[in-house]
């Protein structure tokens, strides 16, 4: 099970914040199902920070073997969050993998072929 935590949402402008806790709602959503079986209780954590201009927006996942953390910056508050997501979504799913040890397995399928 994960658990969802959005930090400093104040931050950013009050008709975005909805469409933004949406995005990541969804995505805690998909890493729910991701890791259905996952024996670790896991902590999905996405933080806000404004300064002049420009938005930072940071997510990190405790997994088993290490802490998966990324953070994307952006002069549009709901762009850094997008473009985060997607990157997040990649190295999360790659360190995944890699815990699985899947790499390994395709190789011995391709052998076989």
């Amino acid at each position: 099970m994960i658990t969802l935590s959005i930090k400093n949402i104040k931050e950013i402008e009050e008709p975005l914040q909805g469409e933004i806790i949406g995005l990541c709602e969804e995505k805690h959503q998909y890493f729910n199902e991701l890791f259905k079986k996952y024996s670790k209780n896991l902590a999905f954590e996405i933080i806000f920070n404004k300064s002049s201009a420009v938005y930072k927006v940071s997510a990190s996942l405790n997994l088993k073997s290490k802490k998966v953390v990324l953070a994307e910056e952006h002069k549009k508050a709901i762009t850094a969050v997008n473009k985060l997501l997607a990157n997040f979504k990649k190295a999360v799913k790659k360190q995944y993998e890699l815990e699985r040890k899947e790499y390994e397995y395709k190789r011995k399928r391709k052998k076989t072929n």
